[in-house]
């Protein structure tokens, strides 16, 4: 499949499918998701994240957080 035949299934242009391949982070993860189903690989998106240990620590880190109280509710020493 050409280029220009993948990009009219997948309703972008081929400037967006070049962005992607280069890993453009202002392409969206919809246009990823369109482009592995037409190419008939989108179970593949399951794969992406299945073993992302840094994503996992990250994720793990934030659910470790001690929630502070918020402030200006405290009662004046005065």
């Amino acid at each position: 499949m050409s280029l220009v035949e993948l990009a009219a299934r997948v309703d972008v242009t081929r400037n967006t499918l070049s962005r992607l391949e280069r890993g453009d982070l202002s392409t969206s993860l919809g246009v990823l998701a369109r482009v592995l189903a037409v190419l008939g690989l989108e179970e593949d998106l399951d794969r992406l994240a299945q073993d992302d240990e840094l994503g996992q620590r990250l994720q793990d880190v934030r659910l470790r957080r001690p929630r502070r109280p918020p402030k200006g509710n405290q009662a004046d020493d005065r």
